[in-house]
Parts: C-alpha cells; sequence; structure tokens
C-alpha cells in the first residue's frame, strides 16, 4: 500500500441518511473534503444588525490549497418560483489549507461594523432569514430549484439552505437565521451533508484569508490589546478535546511565544507563565495567522485577542485548539521560555487512548495519567523536551522522523518499534519536525538515534496526530543499518519472492529501475520466481485506454540482467481500462517474473480480464484450467482492486501453483489517533471478501490434490493478526510464514513509527521444509525505491 499525501487522500464523513419518507434528497452528491462554504450571513445593514453587510465565507478542510478561479458563489431565495434566477458571484485566487475565504455580498442601510477586506465582492442581496447558497464549479447560473435536480447537479461543491429553503442538503435547512445571527459549521467544518445537522446560528464573525476579522486589523498591528483580558490559555484549552468557549470571542489572552512556523499553516505557539494547578489543562495555544506571515519571535511577551476554533485537519481526527484572526500586542522581547515537559518512558502512560464504543472522544475529561494520547492533548501547544530517542520511522520527503521516547517499547532486532496488535498500541512514537528551516529534521533510518535533547511544542496533524514542532534538535547518531541481502537458493530449492515496486512504469527514471533490479538481482539473490505488485501500463497515470505493460518489464528485466541477475520471462494478465483501482490511468496489476533456466511456467491459453481461473482434477492431480488466470475476476470482491494472477510451475518436473496479490488498500480507515475510538476500519470488509475468495480457491486446489504445492504471496495490505489474514489461512489450508519469524523480525512496512507486516507468503500443507526471509532494504531507509520490503521462501 503506497499512501499518498495530498487532499485526495483524505475522506469526509459519513453521509448522514434520515428514514423519513418525505425527506427530499441531499443536493450534493457526498460530503465534501476540500471547500466548504463556512458560514452565511444575509442581515447585513438590517435593522438591528451589527454589520453593515451580507456575507459567505469559504474553509478549506483539507491540507492543500484549493484553487478558486473559474468558481462562484451563487444565491437563491428560500422558497424560489419558476422565475427564480440564481445570482452569481465569481471567485478568484486560491483558498489556503485550513484557511477562510470571504465573499461580501450587498450592503444595507443599518449597521455600523464593516466586515474585513472582503477576498470577492458581489451584489447579491441575500434573505437574512431563508436562502440556499452553493460553491459551484463555474460561473454559468445554476438551473436547478428542487432539493432533487441539484443534488444530482455535479457542478455544485457545496450547499447551504437556510431557514425555510427548499433547496438544502440532507433533513432540511439549518434553523435560527435572522438579522442578528448568521449559520455556521463552526471550526470542525462538519459536512455530513445535511444542513440541519452541520450547521447552527450564531454570532456572526466573518474571517477573510489573511486571518482577519469584523473591525480589526492583521496580526501583530498596533491596534490590538494593551490590557490583560480575564481568559487564559488554559481556561481556552480545558478538560476536554475541545474547547469550552470554541466559536467566541477572546481579548487580551497573555503568554509568550514559544515557537513561530512562517510556512504551511502559518502562525505562533504562546503558553500562559502562569498555570493553573490542572494537568488536563494545557497552558500552550496556536495562533493561526493564515495567509500572513506572523511578525512575532520566540520570547516575546504578548496579548493577542481572537476568535476560538476547533480546526479538524482530516476527517476522523482528533481537533487542534487555536485562535484564528489574531490581534497581537508585543509588551517585551527576550523573556525567558516556561520549562517543558519531560516526554520519557516514566512520563508517558502504556496505556494508548480511550474508548468510546467507536464514538467521538471529543468530550471525555482528560486522564493524562492513564492514556498517552490523552497526555499529548493535556500538552497541545505547550513545549516539551526529550533526550536520546531512537528513530521508529526514517526521516521522510517532507522532513519528517517519528522517535519513540519508550526504547524497549516492542523493539525489533534492527531498532524499530513492533506493531503487534490492534489492542497493543505504542505509546511512546512522536513525530519530529523542525520549525528552524536553516536546521532540517537530519537524514535518519531506522535505528539511529536522534542523540541529546529535542525541544519544541506539541502540535497536531491529519498524517501521524500528535507531534513536536521542534525549536532545538538533538543530533543524529548513524547506527549503521545496512540492507540486507538474503542467501542464494540451493539447487534443490525453489526461491519464489514477493516485491510491490511502487507503481512502476516505463516513463519512471532509470534510477528507479535500476534500484529495484538491484534488490531482485542482489538482495533477493536473484529468485527463480518472482511475483511483482504494482506494475503500471506502459504509459503510467496517462489515461487513454493503454493496458499492456511490456516496455515497463522489458526495462525492469534489462535492468535485473544489468545488475547480474538472470534473463527473466513474465507472464501477466492484462487488467480491463480503469478497472484495477490504482492511480488513475495506471491499470495496476500482479505480474510473474520468472528464471527459465530453473523453472517452466506452463501456459494454457484462455486466461483473461474476465475469465475466472478454475482448479482442474487430472490423473496427475491438480492442474489450472488457465494460465496465467485470476481468480474469479467478476466477483464484487475485486471492485476496484488488482485481481489475484494465479500461474502454475514446473520446477524439476514437479508443479507448484504461485497466486500474486494485491488486496484493497486501507485507505478510508479512520486514524489509530483519530478522535472516534476505537477507529472503524472500514477497509477491512472487502479485505476479508478477497481473503475469502482466494481461501475458496485454494481449498478447491487442495480438493483436487490434497498434496498441492501453493504459494500465496503478495502486498495483502493488512497485518498477520487481522481477520483478512484469518480468512485467507481459514481451514487451514495456508500457513503465514511471518508469524515462524522471531516476533522482532514480523514486519515488511514502516508506518506512522510502527515496523509492521502488509507483505505475506503463505503456503499450503504440503509445503513442509521451507527457509523463509523478510529481506530489509527499503522501509526502514529514509532512501527508498519502495515502500515495501520483499521477502522470499525457499522451498525443497
Amino acid at each position: 500500500m503506497h499512501i499518498a499525501r495530498s487532499g485526495s487522500a483524505l475522506l469526509a464523513g459519513a453521509v448522514a441518511v434520515t428514514l423519513s419518507v418525505t425527506a427530499l434528497p441531499a443536493a450534493s452528491a457526498a460530503p465534501s473534503s476540500t471547500a466548504v462554504i463556512s458560514e452565511v450571513y444575509g442581515g447585513g445593514g438590517n435593522s438591528g444588525a451589527t454589520l453593515t453587510r451580507d456575507f459567505v465565507e469559504l474553509a478549506n478542510a483539507s491540507s492543500g490549497p484549493f484553487a478558486l478561479s473559474g468558481l462562484s458563489v451563487q444565491y437563491l431565495p428560500g422558497a424560489p418560483s419558476a422565475g427564480s434566477l440564481w445570482q452569481v458571484t465569481p471567485l478568484s485566487g486560491s483558498l489556503a489549507a485550513g484557511g477562510r475565504y470571504l465573499v461580501a455580498q450587498a450592503a444595507g442601510t443599518g449597521g455600523t461594523v464593516a466586515l474585513p477586506t472582503a477576498d470577492a465582492t458581489g451584489t447579491t442581496a441575500m434573505s437574512a432569514t431563508s436562502g440556499t447558497v452553493a460553491l459551484v464549479s463555474g460561473t454559468t447560473p445554476l438551473t436547478c430549484r428542487t432539493a432533487a435536480d441539484c443534488a444530482a447537479d455535479t457542478r455544485i461543491v457545496d450547499l447551504v439552505g437556510y431557514g425555510s429553503a427548499v433547496v438544502r442538503e440532507g433533513s432540511g435547512p439549518v434553523a435560527g437565521a435572522s438579522a442578528t445571527a448568521s449559520v455556521s459549521r463552526g471550526a470542525s467544518l462538519a459536512d455530513t451533508d445535511d444542513n440541519a445537522a452541520d450547521l447552527t446560528a450564531g454570532v456572526p464573525a466573518p474571517v477573510n484569508a489573511a486571518g482577519e476579522t469584523s473591525g480589526g486589523s492583521g496580526p501583530g498591528e498596533p491596534e490590538g490589546p494593551t490590557e490583560p483580558g480575564t481568559v487564559r490559555v488554559h481556561d481556552i484549552q480545558g478538560t476536554t478535546r475541545v474547547s469550552p468557549l470554541v466559536g467566541l470571542p477572546v481579548t487580551g489572552v497573555p503568554g509568550v511565544v514559544t515557537g513561530v512556523r512562517t510556512s504551511g499553516s502559518r502562525g505562533f505557539w504562546i503558553q500562559d507563565t502562569a498555570p493553573d494547578a490542572d494537568p488536563r489543562t494545557s497552558e500552550g495555544l496556536f495562533v493561526y495567522t493564515g495567509s500572513t506571515a506572523p511578525t512575532v519571535a520566540v520570547g516575546d511577551s504578548v496579548l493577542v485577542s481572537g476568535k476560538v476554533a476547533e480546526y479538524y485537519p482530516a476527517a476522523g481526527t482528533q481537533s487542534l485548539t487555536q485562535l484564528t484572526g489574531p490581534l497581537t500586542t508585543v509588551l517585551s522581547s527576550g523573556n525567558a521560555l516556561p520549562a517543558p515537559v519531560v516526554l520519557d518512558a516514566r512520563s508517558v502512560p502504556g496505556a494508548y487512548v480511550p474508548t468510546a464504543g467507536g464514538g467521538s472522544i471529543d468530550a471525555l475529561p482528560l486522564e493524562p495519567g492513564t492514556y498517552a494520547l490523552d497526555l499529548y492533548e493535556s500538552l497541545e501547544g505547550a513545549r516539551v523536551t526529550m533526550s536520546d530517542t531512537r528513530v521508529t520511522g526514517a526521516t521522510t520527503a517532507y522532513d519528517e522522523v517519528w522517535v519513540t521516547v519508550k526504547p524497549q517499547e516492542n523493539p525489533t532486532r534492527r531498532g524499530g518499534t513492533l506493531y503487534r496488535s490492534y489492542q497493543d498500541q505504542n505509546t511512546g512514537r512522536l513525530k519530529v519536525m523542525s520549525l528552524d528551516a536553516a536546521r532540517p529534521v537530519p537524514e535518519a533510518n531506522v535505528g539511529d538515534v536522534i542523540s541529546g535533547t529535542t525541544t519544541g511544542v506539541v502540535d497536531y496533524a491529519s498524517y501521524g496526530g500528535y507531534n513536536v514542532q521542534a525549536t532545538e534538535l538533538g543530533t543524529r547518531v548513524d547506527k549503521g543499518l545496512r540492507r540486507e541481502v538474503t542467501r542464494k537458493q540451493k539447487k534443490n530449492e525453489l526461491a519464489v519472492a514477493t516485491y510491490n515496486v511502487e507503481n512502476l512504469d516505463a516513463h519512471d527514471d532509470q534510477a528507479k529501475f535500476d534500484t529495484l533490479a538491484e534488490g531482485v538481482a542482489v538482495n533477493l539473490a536473484s529468485p527463480d520466481i518472482v511475483s511483482l505488485e504494482e506494475i503500471q501500463d506502459d504509459n503510467g497515470a496517462v489515461n487513454d485506454g493503454t493496458v499492456g505493460s511490456e516496455a515497463t518489464l522489458k526495462r525492469f528485466t534489462d535492468a535485473v540482467v544489468a545488475a547480474g541477475g538472470p534473463r527473466y520471462d513474465w507472464r501477466y494478465v492484462a487488467p480491463e481500462d480503469g478497472k484495477d483501482g490504482g492511480e488513475p490511468g495506471g491499470n495496476i496489476r500482479n505480474v510473474f517474473l520468472f528464471d527459465p533456466e530453473r523453472v517452466d511456467f506452463v501456459d494454457r491459453a484462455g486466461g483473461d480480464a474476465t475469465t475466472a481461473v478454475r482448479a482442474v482434477r487430472t490423473k496427475k492431480g491438480a492442474a489450472l484450467s488457465v494460465s496465467p488466470g485470476r481468480i474469479n475476476p467478476l466477483s464484487t470482491a475485486w471492485n476496484s482492486s488488482r485481481k489475484p494472477l494465479a500461474g502454475e510451475f514446473r520446477f524439476r518436473g514437479k508443479p507448484v501453483f504461485v497466486i500474486g496479490n494485491h488486496f484493497a488498500s486501507k485507505g478510508g480507515d479512520q486514524p489509530l489517533h483519530g478522535r472516534y475510538q476505537e477507529p472503524v476500519r472500514g477497509s477491512e470488509t472487502q479485505r476479508v471478501q478477497q481473503a475469502t475468495e482466494v481461501n475458496t480457491f485454494v481449498t478447491s486446489l487442495l480438493k483436487a490434490d490434497r498434496s498441492a504445492r501453493v504459494v500465496v504471496l503478495g502486498d495483502l495490505n493488512d497485518f498477520a493478526f487481522s481477520p483478512a489474514v484469518s480468512a485467507l489461512t481459514g481451514g487451514e489450508v495456508l500457513k503465514p510464514l511471518i508469524t515462524t519469524l522471531p516476533v522482532g523480525e514480523q514486519y515488511s512496512y514502516v508506518y506512522d513509527g510502527n515496523s509492521q507486516t502488509l507483505d505475506h507468503i503463505l503456503t499450503s500443507p504440503a509445503v513442509r521444509r521451507f527457509d523463509y526471509d523478510v529481506v530489509h532494504i527499503n522501509a526502514e531507509f529514509a532512501d527508498q525505491a519502495s515502500d515495501h520490503d520483499p521477502q522470499v521462501v525457499r522451498i525443497k
């Protein structure tokens, strides 16, 4: 499984469903995971209003920018007639990750407070009490006037109906809009396609792209507060994961600046130097400055006014409590920083997180002495320090490294931290990033040590959850991790390997081919059979109907020869265009390489993308009806997923059946560190179905010949202790070889600092004498050709 680092990898929340037979359908096909309409106010300039103009505020719920050029905000009256027209306000620019974008609409004669500088301006006079606002791809006016018709219009990115609006999402429009009240999604930016559930009425609080709020000025300008207010940081953080003051303005919050971030999610952290006595309430807080770079420095004593918000970086994650639209006054500089909290094996609890029966833990009182995630939440935004930490996840392309503050927690033989079960979480793992651009995180491999002191502030992000934004970094000590080389198979041993080569296609750089080929020829010692996962069609992600992989495989096998390996032949079944998942246009598939000097491939014609391979009983034992062939390819278990490749081989005259697999990815599962506990592993259902299909086929082979030698292998995208692997081995038809290794060696993949197993080799009962090896050449290294380690079994 390759986990993409983009907004498209983030999943939106589940769609709310109503059982009412009178309910109209939702007016959007799926919840947005990018841009949403975050606030709508039509009472600007009305009698009793404070603000002088109507407005629509947009927000970006993803981790990447969202382009707005060519899009529009459109408005329709709440009770449209046949002649009602959508009114259009074109947009421009882009919406920053986690940012806001303010669209000003018509002004009235009332009100006394101006909006902050708008990012776009229209002339639409919106109703204060009832109407529909849509974010639309394009500037052509919509024509739909019912919820059902609007639900069918794919141009609608997001839609909000308020008051008594006929056009709305879900069970009904959001209530409560008036001359003095807007409707808002709140800090969570909840979007379950149900306006009544996702939005609530409250005091209008427009924020523009610069983070400015009504009647104020930008961060750091002299109009900031001059006297401390009554609210302290610990009052804002509260005793749960969500601030008791969320959505409210606060004035003159005191603190000392402890960290500054000038790129990405810009802002700075403050910490109160007069803490309370409650260990549940953090004394640190992130101040989000939006597109404006912060002008404060570490050590500044400041007063900050702004709006309390909870930022959820992705669907299912916990939130980050922050101040938005800040006004900041620097009182003095060069002040001493609060002493950091020490994180080590003594201070971090052994239990990971409380459970809520699959529900949200947001409202549970924190127990920082009991649960690790509660401890980290109680330190959100505060200074922490750790010493001599061992690297458990190599430095990434994003200058992040995973370390553990618990050196004895489930160690692997090579210095990682083993993920052993759903119940046995590794609580000492933390991701470290640097706030100093001049001193990024060092390039480190698993097992290396970040020696000395690393100090910074606790942050929370969609990838990995709690992390430390370092203001002081320790020094990397190289512990000499080396890439493994397995032994060569003996003359009477059949060597069968699996290797996920991570979206390989003929357009990739030669260096990638050469490194992967060296892995096969040298590190795997040129196995007789290699099952490859993630071979794309020859033009990769170009979506033009190409499904062949001949050029890709020619380049790869040539590179193996150049690395000193044999001249492999190959077999595969070309997929139907767009039916096997993976990168759009890539037509990913499984492929067999084999050394014709050592093994024979039994070719039986008829195997194609839709024909199912069958086990055939013969006088000489089992055989395949087609070879190569696919296992039940029309089963719904394989929807948008790779189909297993079955091949019949002969080694020293005896048949061996090899089945290459690449099960459905874990994309969409709720994160381990998220607010829903225990997390739902929604993708698991399909993998269990896939495992059952393969198990059924292997069972049919063994019924045809109980002494058949079968090797099932590949990227199963699941753990040895998972229901999917249990379904695959059901009836004791297959033995998972990963469990035959010492515990500290049972892994082939590293994710979020956890060494874990997604790749597997399993064998039938007739395979009694074997030698099995996971060959660690990728997953533990900062420089890697694939994110998976290959593995090999040698069968006598």
